[in-house]
C-alpha cells in the first residue's frame, strides 16, 4: 500500500509559455510517504478538516507511537505527520484505516476539501456547507475517474460568509440565500440549487479532467489550462441532469480571506490556534471531549460541542485562544532539520510581533506553506540573516522589524512572493 514518491516534476516554464506536466504530481499522502532529513512524512486529507473525538485520538496514538509526536495543520486544513520510520507505512495505513481516515486507497490523496469550519455552528451563512463537504466526498470516493485528479486540486466551499472563498479554490461553492449556491471554476461562475451543489462541484472537476486532457499539458489545476483551453461547466452540469444559470457578476477574484479569529463560536464551540501550526499529541488532546475537531485552513482546531470555560486550560496547554495574541497569525515551513532545501531553523528563530498582518516564515524562497492575500514575508537569507520583506535584518533583530512590518500602513498589498 506504500507507495514510492515520483520524480521531481518539470520546472517552471518562461513566461508566457504553457506548463508541461510529464509525470503525475509528488504530493505526499497517507500511503504515499515522502523522504524527508527528519524521517519520512504522511499527509492526510481531511475533508473540511473534520475528525470524530476517537480519531483525533488515534491521530495523537500515531504521531507518539510512529512519528515525532506532532502532528502539524497545513493551510488547507489537513494534517502531517513527520519523523516517520520508512517501514511504518503498513502499519500507519491499518490505524488510519480502522478509524475511518482511510475511506479510498485509490482517492486518498484527492480528497481536498476546505469548507467554512464555523459553519453551522454561530448562526452565520447561508447554509451548513460541513454537510455538503460529507456528501461530496462521498461521491468523490465512489467515482473512479476521480482518482485521476492530482493531490493539489481542491475544492472550495464557502457558506456565504466570505472565509474561504478567496484560498485559491480550483472549484469553488459559495452559498447564497434562499437555497442557492455559486459554482466558480476558473472565470466562470453559475448559479445552481444548493441541494444540487456537491453533484455540481463533482461534475464540474470532471469537465476540468476533460479540459486537461484535451489540451494534453497534464495540468494539475486549472489556473494551469493552456489560454484558450475551455472548460465547458454547463455543459457539464446539463450532462449531469443539473440546471444552472449563468452569473453576471462573478465571485470576487481571489484575494485574502478574513481569517477566523480564535475564541467562542456561538455557545459551545471555540476555535484555537496551534503554535506554528502545529499540536503535540498532548495539545490535540486537551481538545477533547467533543463533539469533533475540524482542522482550519489558519492552522488551528475549531472543537465543535466545547464548554468556552475550557478556555484557560487550553492556553495553559499553549494554544492560542485569544485574537490579540502576539502569536496569532505567525507560521513557518519546517526549516532546518527537517528540511534540507531550507537555510535556518526557522521555527526556532520565529518571533511574533504585535498582532496585525499574518507573517510566514520561510527557509528558501519556495516559501512552502505561505498564506494567501497579504502577508508579511520572512525569508532565510544565506549568511544566517532574514529578508522581512526583502530588506535585510540580522537575526538578533527581528522582533522589531516583524513587529513593524505587521503593523505598518501599506501602499499596496505583497502578495507574491
Amino acid at each position: 500500500m506504500l507507495a514510492a514518491m515520483p520524480p521531481t516534476p518539470t520546472p517552471t516554464p518562461a513566461p508566457g509559455a504553457p506548463r508541461v506536466r510529464e509525470r503525475g504530481d509528488a504530493c505526499p499522502g497517507a500511503l504515499r510517504l515522502h523522504s524527508a532529513d527528519d524521517g519520512h512524512l504522511a499527509r492526510l486529507r481531511l475533508p473540511a478538516g473534520r475528525l470524530t473525538a476517537r480519531q483525533v485520538e488515534v491521530l495523537a496514538h500515531a504521531a507518539e507511537t510512529l512519528g515525532d509526536g506532532r502532528i502539524s495543520v497545513t493551510s488547507r486544513g489537513n494534517a502531517e505527520l513527520r519523523g516517520l520510520a520508512g517501514d511504518c507505512g503498513a502499519e500507519l495505513a491499518a490505524l488510519l484505516a480502522e478509524a475511518g481516515l482511510l475511506p479510498s486507497t485509490t482517492h486518498e490523496r484527492v480528497r481536498n476539501i476546505v469548507a467554512s469550519p464555523a459553519a453551522g455552528l454561530d448562526g452565520l451563512g447561508a447554509a451548513d456547507v460541513q454537510l455538503w463537504a460529507r456528501e461530496l466526498d462521498e461521491r468523490l470516493c465512489a467515482a473512479p475517474w476521480a482518482a485521476a485528479l492530482s493531490g493539489r486540486f481542491l475544492f472550495v466551499l464557502d457558506d456565504g460568509r466570505g472565509d474561504v472563498t478567496g484560498l485559491g479554490g480550483d472549484v469553488t461553492l459559495v452559498a447564497v440565500a434562499p437555497g442557492a449556491a455559486l459554482l466558480r471554476l476558473g472565470d466562470r461562475t453559475v448559479r445552481v440549487a444548493a441541494a444540487d451543489a456537491p453533484r455540481a462541484a463533482l461534475a464540474a472537476a470532471r469537465a476540468f479532467l476533460t479540459a486537461a486532457r484535451e489540451a494534453g499539458t497534464g495540468a494539475w489545476r486549472v489556473r494551469e489550462l493552456p489560454e484558450g483551453s475551455g472548460v465547458d461547466v454547463r455543459a457539464a452540469l446539463t450532462t449531469a441532469g443539473i440546471a444552472a444559470e449563468p452569473v453576471r457578476e462573478p465571485l470576487p477574484p481571489h484575494g485574502a480571506p478574513p481569517a477566523l479569529a480564535p475564541g467562542p463560536l456561538g455557545p459551545a464551540s471555540l476555535h484555537v490556534l496551534a503554535p506554528l501550526g502545529r499540536f503535540t499529541a498532548g495539545r490535540l488532546r486537551a481538545l477533547l471531549p467533543a463533539d469533533e475537531v475540524r482542522f482550519t485552513p489558519w492552522r488551528g482546531a475549531v472543537v465543535v460541542g466545547a464548554d468556552p470555560g475550557r478556555l484557560p486550560d487550553l492556553e495553559a496547554h499553549g494554544l492560542i485562544t485569544r485574537p490579540d495574541s502576539p502569536w496569532a497569525g505567525v507560521s513557518a515551513c519546517t526549516g532546518r532539520p527537517g528540511c534540507a532545501k531550507s537555510l535556518a531553523d526557522v521555527r526556532a528563530d520565529a518571533v511574533p510581533g504585535r498582532p496585525g498582518l499574518p507573517v510566514h516564515y520561510s527557509g528558501c524562497e519556495r516559501r512552502c506553506g505561505h498564506p494567501h492575500g497579504d502577508w508579511v514575508d520572512v525569508l532565510a537569507a544565506p549568511g544566517g540573516g532574514y529578508l522581512v520583506d526583502g530588506a535585510p535584518v540580522p537575526r538578533t533583530d527581528l522582533t522589531p522589524a516583524v513587529t513593524t512590518a505587521r503593523t505598518a500602513p501599506r501602499t499596496a498589498p505583497r502578495t507574491t512572493r
